[in-house]
């Protein structure tokens, strides 16, 4: 469908180069390559992922091409990424004859018209799968295409296995997640300080770094905590908080994304 949304020219460019990282120019150093991405260690089976960093300019914004036609843009590289995609190809690993695939694409993807919307939604089978990351990441990028983010009746949009499950995270039922999707501190960042560098920060005053504002979040809900108690002297209250010991199973640590079209967020590709 990515490759149908490209090559019918029907993704809504104006919004796609203003609120994704499609124009963004992305380092000489990643590359794809029989199924890899550049920076594989095959040793520690992991990815150096700053072989993925965007260029950037003097002044540490990404360099960007608006026009979308630089090779080493974002979108060019999600076009030629997705372009072995063919009918054909996909009706041989799904099974769905070609036809069948054809109509689901076009109807789909008239949602990206405007004055349209469309909204994808999934539960555990897409998620709970070898491929679940793709799948979503894919599901992902065809919503930023077709500009179905931010509008009524679009977005991505999980229906959970159990009411719990959403519950669970949104209200910080779990061990190592708090209100709001923040990680829970842990022995490596003992001062609030150090929590709240470990964020990266984007030099791009336009940046949907999200991330960034974790720290007036995590203050935020220190306050709530521990109401007039907490003040900047004592860390407002950080110290009283219960700490998970150093790298087993926090939350919130600094993941890698591969280069893949999203909204954009700080120095590295992805969504």
């Amino acid at each position: 469908m990515i490759k149908y949304i490209i090559d019918n020219k029907l993704y809504n460019e104006e919004d796609v180069v203003a609120y994704s990282d499609a124009a963004f120019l992305v380092g000489d150093g990643f590359d794809f390559k029989d199924g890899l991405y550049s920076g594989y260690d095959t040793g520690k089976r992991a990815y150096d992922a700053s072989k993925w960093t965007y260029q950037l300019d003097a002044n540490g914004v990404p360099k960007k091409d608006l026009t979308l036609q630089d090779k080493r843009c974002v979108f060019q590289l999600l076009k030629a990424h997705y372009a072995r995609y063919t009918p054909g190809l996909v009706s041989k690993i799904t099974g769905t004859p070609e036809k069948d695939l054809l109509e689901v694409y076009k109807a789909y993807a008239a949602t990206g018209a405007k004055g349209k919307a469309g909204t994808i939604m999934y539960a555990m089978g897409w998620t709970q799968h070898t491929v679940g990351v793709q799948n979503i990441r894919a599901m992902s990028i065809i919503q930023t295409l077709l500009s179905n983010m931010g509008v009524a009746g679009g977005g991505v949009n999980a229906l959970r296995g159990e009411s719990n499950v959403q519950g669970s995270t949104d209200h910080g039922l779990l061990f190592h997640i708090l209100p709001g999707y923040i990680a829970t501190p842990a022995t490596n960042w003992p001062k609030l300080e150090d929590y709240l560098k470990r964020r990266p920060k984007s030099s791009d005053p336009l940046s949907a770094n999200w991330w960034q504002n974790e720290p007036k979040y995590m203050v935020s809900l220190l306050k709530a905590y521990f109401g007039d108690a907490a003040t900047a002297d004592n860390e407002f209250g950080y110290p009283w908080m219960p700490k998970l010991d150093a790298g087993k199973a926090t939350a919130g640590s600094i993941s890698s994304t591969s280069c893949t079209m999203g909204t954009s967020k700080g120095s590295s590709p992805g969504a």
